[in-house]
């Protein structure tokens, strides 16, 4: 068992997919969780994951009695932050923040960064420093302005690493965290995914019980995954709801229709709403109340749906651990980014309970379980594609006109990029309408017309992301189709930010 404190990191479930990967059980616990709860799990060692907090304000650290246990101990972040603080270094405001990749320098040898290279890139994302370590303690690492970037403290077994190991964006992360459980804690890998998928079954047979369910299904990935799940575990008491709400890309209901009844044999019912979302979504502009919105909407349709079906009392989702991770404290003080159509949305008062055997797991984790039951990989490798659909990628008032524009542009840009055999190389892309109108020329006229960005990433799981660097052949072909073919639209630009500091959607 491996125990994860939670400081409110928007990461703090990513550090608990690297320790499963890595074939370790692993559960996240609040930051002041008591040595008494650990010693009841059988901890074996501490993490300490990163967090908004500063730690002089003396409000979100862990109990001193749980770093007496002597377990072995490592801080990232504002978890190496705390533990020094604690244990009497000093940390300091930073003259400037430090986010992003970094080029960490090795120090000497360490037992944390056994088998690293020298320097390696790590991701960073802090203002506050540490400026004095604990006694006793040896820095292993620094970059240009983290002089601490690394440190170890052998004899009580803390190891501090101000950037992020867990992130896919620090390449040496795994090594990391598999040399502090295997090389220095000691332990040996036991826990797989193919675990999971039964648990899972059987949990939601639990959880269900005799019950009958409905499971929204969209075509995704997640829903997919979700719905193959708990018909496996309820078959014909499971009811699959499509529900197309207006807000889909080009031609996608007819393939989640061939995707879900005819490849994957789900008793699929489909629900045409597309006028009642795009009604209650008339003159909603905030990024936030659109999606609360959607939210209300979606369950109110799936509970008249279920009426039809006759007696249930269970929703089945998808949710996936970033939407909860973004949307809303979990374990720890986390600060909400924004919120998921299925999470934060939902409305209060909600007359199905629900089920969601995916909310702690990431997108390629999913993926994975998707291969042990059987899921061809053609629907696994599918790009996500928010439940909100593109209303989020339509800044403004929602319109019919508006979700041509941008419908039509991005079924352009899939289609460039399956051609050009960079589809499966990024992990999302899409277009996102903007809000804006440019002059443009096209037959020796003037135009004003509407602009889109173009978004591609690379991604492990979403968490963070960087963007990708596409072929400029596939982005002017792209471009060109656009402006060419899309009535309305004169201008393409490229969205070249990671994540962070943005977000891979726009709303």
């Amino acid at each position: 068992m491996i125990a994860v404190l939670d400081f409110g990191s928007q990461y703090n479930l990513l550090i608990a997919r690297r320790v499963r990967e890595l074939g370790f059980y692993c559960e996240i616990l609040r930051y002041d969780v008591s040595a008494e709860t650990l010693r009841q799990k059988g901890t074996r060692a501490l993490i300490l994951s990163g967090g908004p907090s500063t730690v002089t304000d003396e409000t979100v650290l862990p109990r001193r009695e749980v770093l007496d246990l002597g377990l072995p101990t490592l801080g990232i972040c504002y978890g190496m932050q705390a533990l020094c603080h604690i244990l009497g270094g000093r940390v300091e405001k930073g003259t400037s923040a430090e986010y992003g990749r970094s080029v960490l320098e090795r120090l000497g040898d360490s037992a944390l960064l056994h088998g690293t290279s020298d320097p390696f890139e790590a991701w960073m994302s802090h203002f506050d420093l540490v400026t004095e370590l604990p006694p006793g303690s040896t820095t292993v690492g620094r970059t240009a302005t983290c002089p601490h970037a690394a440190a170890e403290h052998l004899e009580r077994r803390l190891f501090m690493v101000q950037f992020h190991p867990e992130v896919s964006h620090t390449p040496q992360g795994s090594r990391i965290l598999q040399n502090f459980l295997v090389r220095l804690a000691g332990l040996k890998p036991d826990w797989n995914l193919e675990d999971f998928v039964g648990a899972t079954v059987e949990r939601i047979r639990a959880q269900v019980g005799n019950g009958r369910a409905v499971c929204a299904v969209s075509g995704g990935v997640d829903s997919t995954v979700a719905a193959v799940l708990s018909h496996r575990a309820l078959g014909d008491r499971l009811y699959p709801i499509f529900v197309d709400h207006g807000l889909l890309r080009k031609n996608e209901a007819d393939q989640v229709d061939l995707i879900l009844r005819q490849e994957l044999g789900l008793p699929l019912h489909a629900v045409d709403a597309s006028e009642r979302f795009l009604a209650a979504l008339a003159g909603v502009t905030d990024p936030e109340k659109k999606r609360r919105v959607i939210g209300e909407t979606f369950i109110r349709v799936f509970e008249e749906e279920a009426k039809k079906a006759g007696p249930v009392d269970f929703l089945i989702q998808g949710t996936l651990y970033p939407d909860v991770i973004e949307s809303v404290s979990v374990r720890g003080p986390s600060h909400t980014i924004k919120t998921h159509h299925n999470v934060g949305g939902l409305p209060e008062r909600m007359h199905l309970k629900l089920v969601e055997p995916l909310r702690e797991l990431f997108k390629d984790e999913v993926r994975r379980a998707g291969t042990v039951l059987g899921i061809p990989a053609d629907i696994l490798n599918r790009h996500p594609f928010p439940g909100p659909g593109l209303a989020v990628r339509i800044p403004g008032e929602i319109t019919p006109e508006r979700l041509r524009l941008v419908r039509e542009s991005d079924a352009i840009f899939i289609e460039e990029l399956r051609r050009s055999g960079e589809y499966d190389r990024v992990w999302q892309a899409f277009s996102v309408l903007l809000p804006i109108h440019s002059v443009g020329v096209m037959g020796d006229e003037r135009t004003y017309e509407m602009a889109v960005a173009l978004r591609a990433v690379t991604s492990v799981d979403g968490m963070t992301a960087d963007w990708a660097r596409l072929p400029y052949e596939v982005m002017e072909r792209t471009a060109l189709r656009i402006v060419n073919e899309v009535k309305g639209l004169n201008r393409v630009v490229y969205d070249i930010t990671s994540k962070p500091p943005s977000t891979i959607e726009w709303e």
